[in-house]
């Protein structure tokens, strides 16, 4: 369905689940989409909640909001949750969506009950923390590419979209050949390798300008103070993770107020979410 916004913009946005369900508001990676993974939707549905995933900005169907920060996107998040009539929810965000979730829950307090990031990014230039460190060769290129400006970015991005837009998962594992540990190539088989890669196809099926306002916002500053977070939160990173290095989410784990940190050996940037969704959704129910 396509939510019409104040001034507007229009979100793809999917809800599912029981209709009484609280929401679990989602925010997918970057590149991503609305287009949900169905083991992320059974443990919402099976805790009794709403699943709710929409494209950010530029994303699919989702109209383009271009200069966007990543506190920009908690205002989208309201204008779903007026839509539903919902007064609460809880987010969680992966990779690239964590930095967007934990926007979401500095921004609506009243609103937001429980926040995780499921190897989230850190801040760009903070101390701390070497953002590059520590990834895999495309993630170094791609973010060096997005400190140099929008015009390198979009290059850069139009040439890596012409592998991604008709991907299935075996062509995942070909095209992010240098950010795939063991554990994250493992779980690209049957129904989540499928879920992924039509996730990533419908989120650069009409362009990259989601993709590279994501990458933008990410090495700019984030638009909001972390130090105001006061909802609980829940830290998750893979110590092999070539995409986010655990690096990450250490810092994360260390500046996220009251973070509850899982920092999982043996997993990656993708096994860490596979094999312990129940885990993180579990956690996020229980704040409510």
């Amino acid at each position: 369905m396509a939510l019409t916004l104040p001034g507007g913009r229009t979100l793809d946005l999917r809800v599912s689940g029981p209709e009484d369900g609280v929401p679990f508001v989602f925010h997918h990676g970057t590149p991503g989409s609305v287009t949900p993974v169905r083991l992320v939707e059974r443990a919402v549905h099976a805790a009794g909640l709403r699943l709710v995933t929409f494209s950010r900005p530029g994303y699919g169907a989702s109209s383009r909001r271009a200069g966007r920060s990543v506190a920009d996107d908690a205002a989208d998040v309201a204008a779903i949750l007026d839509d539903l009539g919902a007064e609460r929810c809880v987010t969680a965000g992966w990779s690239g969506g964590g930095p967007h979730a934990l926007a979401t829950a500095v921004a609506l307090p009243d609103r937001v009950a429980g926040v995780a990031t499921i190897a989230g990014a850190a801040p760009y230039g903070v101390e701390g923390v070497d953002f590059l460190d520590g990834m895999g060769e495309q993630n170094v290129e791609e973010f060096g590419t997005a400190i140099a400006g929008e015009e390198d970015l979009r290059v850069f991005l139009d040439r890596e979209a012409v592998e991604l837009r008709d991907v299935d998962a075996a062509g995942i594992v070909a095209a992010l050949s240098t950010l795939l540990p063991d554990s994250d190539r493992a779980v690209l088989t049957d129904e989540y390798g499928e879920d992924l890669a039509a996730n990533l196809r419908e989120g650069i099926r009409l362009g990259v300008d989601g993709w590279v306002d994501d990458d933008l916002a990410f090495v700019t500053p984030w638009g909001f103070d972390l130090d105001a977070l006061a909802v609980p939160a829940f830290c998750w990173q893979g110590e092999e993770d070539l995409m986010v290095p655990p690096a990450h989410g250490r810092w994360l784990a260390a500046h996220v107020p009251g973070a509850v940190p899982h920092l999982l050996p043996g997993e990656g940037h993708l096994s860490v979410g596979v094999g312990r969704i129940e885990e993180i959704v579990g956690e996020l129910a229980a704040t409510l």
